[in-house]
């Protein structure tokens, strides 16, 4: 029903985009919470977007936020819907998930199939995704995939804060302009560290 590549691979891949040369990026978006950078995928015609943040919070309250299950559902204001379909083994799953419409609908909602893998990195930890095949489809979605993304989130030296990243590179499909996948990709990934935030001070 699922093919995906190894959890080791997935690690691989984004540890591969974590040590690009800063100069391969170009500004996508700052923000007073966030920055957002993207350089044109290897994956597909699109970009990759890396995003960069600091959370006053330690890296495994942060992670349980982020990793799939009902504290992401409530809180992450992009996500209109969250089932998990598989558990293969510890520290897994395959969730599927949807996400409303964007830039007053000029994206429609989109539909995901993810394999999620989270693991320790670095006294911190990485929770990482690729979409995989799955065939059956929600009714007024369009199936996006999402190549190699995940979020390294790791202790900030000689305080109680930590440095949470992320590499993002989603295929929204349909016919977008890209304009408007990169306005809607940028400011989504910056809302993200301000909703983020919001939920761990609650």
């Amino acid at each position: 029903m699922f093919s995906h590549m190894s959890s080791a691979k997935l690690q691989e891949t984004l540890e591969a985009y974590h040590s690009l040369n800063e100069a391969e990026w170009s500004v996508a978006k700052k923000s007073r919470d966030a920055s957002v950078w993207r350089k044109p995928s290897e994956e597909f015609r699109g970009f990759l977007y890396k995003t960069e943040g600091i959370v006053a919070e330690t890296p495994q309250r942060i992670m349980d936020f982020i990793r799939p299950g009902a504290l992401r559902m409530d809180w992450d204001s992009m996500i209109t819907s969250l089932e998990i379909l598989q558990t293969p083994e510890q520290g897994c799953c395959v969730l599927k998930y949807t996400t409303g419409g964007q830039l007053w609908n000029i994206i429609s909602p989109r539909e995901f199939v993810d394999f999620s893998y989270t693991t320790g990195y670095q006294r911190g930890l990485l929770s990482c995704g690729v979409s995989v095949e799955h065939y059956e489809q929600r009714t007024g979605f369009i199936r996006g995939f999402n190549h190699p993304c995940g979020w390294f989130c790791v202790p900030a030296p000689d305080s109680e804060l930590s440095v949470l990243t992320g590499y993002i590179q989603t295929d929204l499909r349909g016919m977008l302009p890209q304009t408007a996948v990169d306005t809607a990709m940028a400011s989504g990934l910056v809302n993200f560290y301000s909703d983020l935030r919001r939920a761990l001070k609650a």
